[in-house]
This record gives C-alpha cells, structure tokens and sequence, in this order.
C-alpha cells in the first residue's frame, strides 16, 4: 500500500467495484481505492484490459495508492443470496481501506446503479451510484482492477486444490469445461450450491 499520507480538510474519494458476481464458484471480491496524487495512467475498466495491462496496473495502483478488498466466501453467498454478499463485500472493503488510512471518505463513488447504503447495516458512508463508472471515474477503474485481478488470484490458487475445473482459465464462470467437470464430478466445497447449475446438480444426484 503507497505511504502518502492526507492533509487536514483533504477530501478523500473512494471508488469502489466488484468481480466475480455471476461465477458458479469461488467468492465475490470488491476493491476500494483512493487514487495518490500521482494515479497510474491508463486506468479503464477491468473488463476492457489485457491480462498483461492489468497486472501493470494493478501493480502500479498498489504501490500509489491506498486500497484494500473485500471478500464473501461461496458458503455465505449461498446464505445471504448474491445481491447481498455484493453489498457485503463493498462495505467490507471500505470498511478496511478506512481503518488503514485512519480516515472516512467524504464520498464513495461506486459502479453500477445501487450502493450497500440502507442495504447493508453496517453501511456508513455517504455513496454515489454511477453507471458505467468502471470506465468513467479513474478510482473506480483502479477498484475494479484491483478486484479482478485478487480474484483471479485466488481463483488460480483454487484450481491447484481442485484441478479438474479449469478455473485457472474460466475463473468460475459456467464454461463448457466448467459444467462438463460439475456433471463428472460434482460440486466442490467452494461452489455456490444456490446458483442453478450446481443446484439442479445436486438435486438430479
């Protein structure tokens, strides 16, 4: 995490994103950042980057900007359903990223069209929704790459335990090779049993 610190009455703007929301495996990971006073340059959308300009960036972020994730494992997914672990994992990650900067933010600016506020209970901070923020706001951009790329990291050290899912490559996503392995040889203990593949497996078992 970069080392710059705030000045008194600095307005402190955190961005925020999400991966791993539609997986059938694996958790959801949000990242919030608030950008240094020297951002990387090229931030965009996760989506849109090369694997290679991501872990660029990714590392660039870290060492110029404070960030932090958050995570909800596939067990507590099942239980709060995928909109509320969502939400759970931003406020997580904020939650984090205010304890290491020893700070609030005046505003979170977080992608897509809801924030956790009034959705989560132990939402605390003033919030903005924007659509498409992912490549409109350069702190959102820097969270959603910072999101990817921790899960996909964690997916990859996954798929070493499990080998037979390709999750190295579909990172959880229902793939072909996905599902082929799932009807093969069921579920493992970190896919999400209430997302409908695995759960129709399960029942037809």
């Amino acid at each position: 995490m970069s080392s710059f610190l705030f000045q008194s009455g600095q307005r402190i703007v955190i961005g925020v994103d999400e991966a791993g929301r539609g997986p059938l495996a694996g958790p959801v990971v949000a990242g919030a950042v608030v950008l240094g006073d020297c951002p990387p340059q090229g931030l965009a959308d996760s989506k849109k980057l090369s694997a290679r300009r991501r872990a660029v960036l990714e590392l660039a972020i870290h060492s110029s900007c404070h960030w932090s994730v958050g995570l909800v494992e596939a067990s507590e997914i099942d239980r709060i359903n995928i909109f509320q672990a969502t939400m759970l994992a931003m406020t997580r990650a904020v939650a984090s990223l205010c304890a290491q900067i020893g700070a609030s933010p005046q505003e979170v600016l977080i992608d897509g069209n809801m924030t956790p506020a009034g959705r989560c209970s132990e939402w605390r901070w003033p919030a903005r929704a924007i659509v498409g923020g992912d490549g409109s706001e350069p702190c959102i951009s820097a969270a959603s790459i910072v999101a990817k790329e921790h899960r996909d990291r964690l997916m990859r050290a996954l798929a070493l335990d499990h080998p037979h899912y390709g999750w190295e490559r579909n990172m959880g996503y229902g793939t072909a090779e996905h599902l082929a392995a799932l009807r093969q040889h069921g579920p493992a203990p970190c896919h999400r049993r209430s997302f409908a593949p695995v759960a129709q497996l399960e029942i037809a078992l």
